[in-house]
């Protein structure tokens, strides 16, 4: 449906927007991706006479002699995109997208045009720290806060279930599926029926049927759904004077760098305050450097100057929260953490080694799931750490304890690690208040 949609409007653009040498642009993040929409809008023009007799559909290229204009496939594959000076260009799959690299070419070619159009078509899909999920939050935001005239030149359309329990009521597929009198829908019944018990196909219907973000792999920490139940925001003035837990995550010298304050809550939750670093070298190969500028102006990230993160920067945050909160102790892995310890406790410090095993993380990692199941975690929804919440898989023991580690080399948990350590003794004050106030009880399943 989507194909032909943006088929035929992109004949329309190259043909009958009365631009001059309009150039239009099917893009993909594969080439054969990018073709679909490419031989639909071929096709489409191939089978009308009254088309057939304007374009000329070649095998590479479609042309619309009377007024100069051009429809070709492109995708990120495309090493040289500059000077393509759009008209008209549509985004297919963008869920796919890692970063903006492709986006940004386009959007910035369009300078010489008056009435430019850009169009993103997709699912959900699993790259949730891609371009899709910033285009969605922005969605919600324009949305939701419509009074405000936040975007006035962008026109949002989502199609979405509420929330995942609706995938079991078949009467409310139609909110993800404004087609669904053109399906089959006892074929798609008995097929979800079947799909729902293997988890990977039931996250396949969850993206490409019902368009919730999720995760295939059945040993991810977190989905997005439970991501968004831990909106709670908390006033770090608040906490003044407050007792708290630290943590860090040292990593490589020439990566990031994590620390963290956690706080337990007097109604049993818990606030992190987290903070990152990455040396300016490791910014500029970053694949999505423009996500980490959003994070830097935001106040989550800093980029140090050079080529790796001097540990005098957590030192200092350290030295700075301090002056505001009561830091009980500070939990470090020893392995990489020898030289910052040493200044810490010269500083004041209460330190303690954090073991980074089955037995010492596995209870904390369980608990620290079960209170965001709980929707008790509060980080005042800081996009950095929600990226770095969705980046982390488990992985079990044969006892089925849980040690968190990354999806990939390029999703990092490094602010999780950090408040994971820190969690270790925070459980302790959970479990053990000082007052007579409610009380988030921890228990075992192991």
């Amino acid at each position: 449906m989507k194909t032909e949609l943006e088929s035929g409007l992109a004949d329309y653009m190259a043909g009958f927007d009365g631009e001059n040498g309009p150039n239009v642009y099917f893009l993909a993040n594969s080439q054969q991706q990018a073709r679909l929409l490419f031989e639909g809008s071929r096709t489409m023009i191939n089978k009308s006479p009254w088309l057939s007799e304007r374009f000329v559909p070649n095998r590479s290229e479609i042309r619309y002699p009377k007024t100069g204009g051009t429809i070709v496939a492109m995708s990120a594959e495309k090493s040289n995109k500059d000077g393509e000076n759009v008209h008209f260009a549509v985004f297919d799959e963008i869920h796919e997208y890692q970063d903006y690299a492709l986006i940004n070419v386009m959007k910035n070619s369009r300078g010489m045009r008056e009435q430019p159009l850009i169009v993103y078509i997709t699912t959900a899909g699993y790259v949730l720290d891609g371009p899709l999920v910033d285009m969605v939050d922005q969605a919600h935001d324009t949305l939701k806060n419509y009074d405000d005239d936040i975007n006035n030149r962008t026109f949002y359309f989502i199609a979405a279930l509420d929330k995942e329990e609706e995938v079991n009521d078949p009467t409310k597929w139609i909110k993800a599926n404004p087609n669904i009198g053109l399906m089959k829908m006892a074929d798609m019944i008995n097929d979800f029926k079947d799909a729902r018990r293997v988890p990977n196909q039931y996250a396949d219907w969850l993206t490409k049927r019902f368009n919730i973000f999720a995760e295939a792999d059945e040993m991810s920490f977190v989905t997005p759904e439970i991501i968004q139940k831990n909106t709670r925001h908390v006033d770090p003035d608040s906490l003044l004077d407050r007792d708290c837990i630290g943590g860090y995550d040292l990593s490589d010298t020439e990566d990031f760098t994590s620390a963290c304050l956690e706080f337990p809550l007097d109604d049993g939750g818990v606030f992190i305050l987290e903070h990152s670093w990455i040396p300016h070298a490791r910014y500029e190969r970053d694949k999505n450097p423009e996500r980490i500028r959003k994070w830097e102006k935001l106040g989550d990230v800093t980029i140090i100057p050079g080529d790796y993160v001097d540990y005098t920067y957590v030192l200092d945050w350290f030295n700075e929260q301090a002056e505001k909160y009561n830091i009980v102790q500070i939990n470090y892995d020893y392995a990489k953490a020898i030289r910052l310890n040493k200044e810490l406790e010269e500083a004041g410090f209460n330190t303690q080694v954090t073991r980074q095993g089955f037995t010492t993380l596995g209870g904390p990692l369980q608990n620290f799931k079960e209170m965001l199941l709980d929707g008790k975690v509060a980080y005042n929804e800081q996009s950095m750490f929600k990226w770095y919440l969705s980046n982390v898989q488990l992985r079990q023991d044969r006892n089925n304890n849980w040690l968190p580690t990354k999806t990939s080399m390029s999703r990092k948990i490094d602010g999780f690690a950090a408040a994971l350590d820190a969690h270790v003794s925070v459980v302790d004050m959970l479990v053990e208040p000082e007052s007579d106030g409610p009380v988030s009880m921890f228990i075992s399943f192991n």
